[in-house]
């Protein structure tokens, strides 16, 4: 569900401005992405962007692809739109709704080249893990919006949500690991401070990149 939060006056003040030009209305029809970008490149699809530190990035060093970051938290838009502004990004847009909605009603099958999922909330109380984003019935719904070949990536500095993670994509079919287990960190997907922060505290981080046969 859309979360509003508490804007600082530069996330209000972009969220306002940007939005109508970098944010994509949510819709029960399927959307071209090919017609939003304006060129034909390979598409990401971003979920969870949060406040879009990575996501800008990303977007930024890898200019020959469009990213289409999936997010509810309003403030974390506003500080994501503030850096397309800053920054000049014409490769990247936001739908601001539920992932799951999203893959269900607005993304054709087979239209995405890749896919990343960083630290997604890991809801560390066992009687809450039933909440957890990352189940064998939403990795079947994400890989049917891969391309052959596509790839999803997903992190994690939750020992046993990267064991429940690993274990749904090695029983997705379709899905094929890149590695034995655990990938090393590639160099597209940049250090957060959060990640920094929490590796200095001893924290690892657990990468996954399997690709679809």
């Amino acid at each position: 569900m859309i979360r509003q939060g508490r804007f600082t006056k530069a996330q209000q003040h972009a969220y306002e401005t940007w939005f109508p030009q970098y944010g994509i209305p949510y819709s029960e029809e399927p959307i071209d992405l090919m017609q939003i970008f304006g060129r034909n490149a390979p598409k990401i699809l971003e979920i969870g962007s949060g406040m879009g530190e990575a996501t800008a990035v990303i977007a930024r060093q890898q200019p020959q692809n469009d990213y289409l970051a999936i997010e509810v938290h309003t403030p974390g838009i506003g500080s994501l739109l503030n850096q397309i502004n800053q920054l000049g990004l014409t490769n990247l847009r936001i739908i601001q709704h539920d992932a799951v909605e999203v893959l269900q009603s607005m993304l054709p099958n087979e239209s995405l080249d890749g896919a990343h999922i960083f630290f997604p909330d890991p809801w560390p109380k066992a009687r809450h893990h039933k909440r957890r984003l990352i189940q064998p019935a939403f990795i079947a719904l994400l890989s049917q919006h891969l391309k052959t070949g596509g790839y999803l990536h997903i992190a994690t500095d939750w020992q046993d949500y990267a064991e429940q993670i690993l274990s749904a994509l090695t029983n997705e079919t379709c899905l094929v690991n890149t590695t034995n287990d655990y990938a090393a960190r590639p160099d597209y997907r940049p250090l957060t401070k959060f990640e920094q922060r929490g590796l200095r505290l001893g924290h690892p981080v657990w990468d996954l990149i399997f690709v679809k046969r």
